[in-house]
């Protein structure tokens, strides 16, 4: 399907690619990585024909479609979102108009007289117009959108849904080869992980660069990685690469050794007796041997990984937070009722559950963002607190350089020491003078990161703090949290972040907070979670079940969470009453707690309900969409309630018919 062979390109003096050779066939599944500026927005441009190879050629099959997704800033005109998907073709969208015109009573768009109505309908029916627009519809679902929302212009949308229309076309279309360019940014847990099911059944290839270990684990077959200006395939997923990897860097380098030796002696030879005529004949011909030599290259490390690792904060008292009977709604819409938190020194908590189920509200509550409206928040003795938001916009100046921003910080700091903590977050030379409004969203994740650091809190609270960064600098973010001596509260949907960090587990659903006193494997194997990945969106149990009944916690967890209750004893022979006829006394106990959870969960659903009414008088009202951030909140809020109803309902059924059994028996 597409063969590249000795493809060389430069910029300057720069070599990106030298003698490079890449085969993808039809089915292929390829990841393709490297250190930031190694080339691979290159690579992709080379492919699409943006821009001319130095040297080499790159044969595409005649036949065979390329359909590209962009990072960013995909172009939007006045169509709406189903136009958008249904973009199949150059004159798709103006055939699908005049269809609708039709079908309407009122064929304005077919401005032509000689357009007659039978002949638009037959020629939408030779490009499969209604299946099209159906599959259109059915992949915007999955990728976040809610029906009445299909017809909204895109123009009016942030740019994170525009480019799920545009992704969504792309699979409309279903090219021969998908090119995605970290396609995962845009999308929130939920969306990602149907996406993620989309692509494993996808019938063409797939050429994707991105930053997500886990998507690429569950979805590739193999990794192509830039290295020494060369395109090295590697077979099986990213954690299979990463093992071949070391393996061959460590191959290269026992060769490399080798061979510095050979060349070594050699030279020893050539420059013992080069003086000598005698000898002057073999020293020349020791040289010519050198010379001759295919040198074998050292492996190169990622080099322009960030390096850093935290200043240690002065240590806190044992309890670090808490809320105590708190509430917090928006307006209208409760996500908080008498919750209870208690967080305590060197705990390292994620925080997991639905999407608007109100993990950042959490977050957010926690850092004095949000002010509860019943309850308190305390702070433990010498209690520092550090706040990384998912939003980085809200925390910098955008008027100002990212020098000048970073200055502005309450540490004792002097110009050439945040230059040099810059530098270890890829801004060197004349990029600390840009100004914080042409940044990039990766380049904002590390000016952010820069900040914080340089005023070390003993509380840390990071909401997506992986969101935008590359590997290598998760990687260096991961190796500093390690060493990190303080308390950390994060939200993730980085699998390998979470496994390398997190102590405890935080579930966060209907405004209940479960703990689970272990790391992320604990927690998986507690729920039977069907995935990693589905756990952190999960409702409750295996990604299905509701969390368990609600116990009071003691010693740092949420003392209004939930914990697993440790199985119970043998059952007691029932004691016979007075008349001689024995009581079940147990049989008693477990009807009560039956209804109690039945009554536990109807109480939830109507909690649920009322939230959705609420979110639904919001979306119809017009001025919401003049605010797109808060419109894509309440539309995740929306969909959030409206799968955890469908999850509650499945339990209230389920208690309810054990309840009946048990009363029965």
């Amino acid at each position: 399907m597409l063969t590249l062979h000795g493809v060389s390109k430069s910029y300057g003096d720069r070599v990106l690619f030298a003698d490079a050779a890449l085969q993808v066939n039809t089915g292929d599944r390829i990841g393709l990585v490297g250190p930031n500026g190694a080339g691979k927005s290159t690579l992709f441009g080379l492919i699409l024909g943006e821009e001319p190879a130095d040297e080499g050629r790159i044969v595409r099959d005649r036949d065979a479609k390329i359909g590209f997704l962009p990072q960013e800033s995909a172009p939007v005109g006045d169509e709406s979102v189903v136009e958008i998907a249904c973009a199949i073709s150059p004159d798709f969208v103006a055939l699908m108009r005049k269809v609708k015109a039709w079908d309407q009573g009122h064929p304005a768009e077919a401005v032509h007289p000689e357009e007659l109505h039978d002949d638009v309908h037959e020629r939408f029916h030779e490009q499969n117009g209604y299946m099209v627009e159906a599959k259109a519809k059915q992949i915007l679902a999955g990728l976040g959108f809610k029906p009445e929302h299909f017809d909204r212009p895109a123009k009016e949308l942030s740019g994170g849904w525009v480019m799920r229309a545009h992704l969504a076309r792309l699979l409309v279309q279903e090219p021969d080869l998908l090119m995605l360019d970290e396609p995962t940014n845009h999308l929130d847990l939920e969306s990602l992980l149907w996406f993620q099911q989309y692509l494993q059944g996808y019938p063409g290839a797939i050429l994707v660069i991105s930053h997500d270990r886990e998507f690429l684990n569950e979805l590739v077959t193999a990794i192509v990685e830039i290295r020494n200006r060369k395109l090295v395939r590697f077979t099986g997923n990213y954690d299979r690469y990463l093992v071949q990897r070391d393996a061959a860097d460590a191959q290269q380098l026992a060769a490399f050794k080798t061979q510095q030796k050979e060349i070594a002696h050699l030279q020893a030879f050539v420059d013992r007796f080069k003086a000598k005529a005698s000898k002057a004949s073999q020293a020349q011909s020791k040289l010519k041997q050198i010379e001759r030599i295919e040198r074998v290259e050292a492996p190169v490390a990622d080099d322009k990984k960030v390096g850093f690792r935290f200043p240690q904060p002065i240590r806190s008292g044992q309890r670090v937070i808490w809320l105590a009977g708190v509430h917090f709604a928006y307006g209208n819409t409760p996500v908080y009722r008498g919750v209870d938190l208690e967080v305590e020194r060197g705990e390292r908590i994620v925080l997991v559950g639905p999407n608007g189920a109100g993990k950042s509200t959490l977050l957010k509550l926690l850092a004095d963002k949000l002010q509860p409206q019943k309850g308190e928040r305390g702070l433990g003795h010498n209690v520092s607190v550090g706040y990384y938001s998912q939003y980085r916009v809200d925390m910098l100046k955008p008027e100002r350089t990212v020098l000048a921003e970073a200055l502005d910080t309450e540490a004792k700091v002097n110009e050439q020491q945040v230059r040099t903590l810059l530098g270890s977050f890829l801004f060197s030379g004349d990029s600390v003078f840009k100004k914080v409004d042409v940044l990039s969203g990766g380049e904002k994740s590390r000016l952010a990161l820069v900040k914080l650091l340089l005023s070390p809190p003993n509380l840390l609270l990071m909401d997506e703090p992986t969101t935008h960064l590359d590997m290598g600098s998760i990687d260096a973010l991961v190796d500093a949290l390690k060493q990190f001596e303080g308390t950390l509260v994060f939200i993730s949907h980085d699998v390998h972040f979470i496994r390398s960090l997190a102590n405890k587990v935080l579930h966060v659903a209907n405004g209940v907070l479960t703990p689970y006193l272990g790391d992320y494997a604990f927690y998986l194997q507690k729920t039977k979670a069907e995935s990693a990945r589905a756990a952190l969106t999960a409702g409750g149990v295996g990604g299905k079940a509701a969390p368990k009944e609600p116990k009071p916690a003691k010693g740092g967890a949420a003392a209004a969470a939930t914990t697993a209750a440790p199985a119970a004893a043998p059952a007691a022979a029932p004691k016979p009453a007075a008349g001689g006829v024995p009581i079940d006394r147990d049989k008693q106990k477990l009807v009560k707690k039956l209804q109690q959870q039945v009554e536990k969960i109807e109480q939830q659903i109507e909690l649920a309900e009322q939230t959705k009414a609420a979110l639904q008088q919001q979306l119809e009202d017009p001025a919401l969409w003049h605010d797109a951030a808060r419109a894509d909140e309440v539309q995740k809020d929306f969909a959030s309630v409206g799968s955890v109803l469908t999850q509650l309902t499945a339990q209230w059924e389920q208690a309810a018919a054990q309840l009946e059994q048990v009363e029965r028996g």
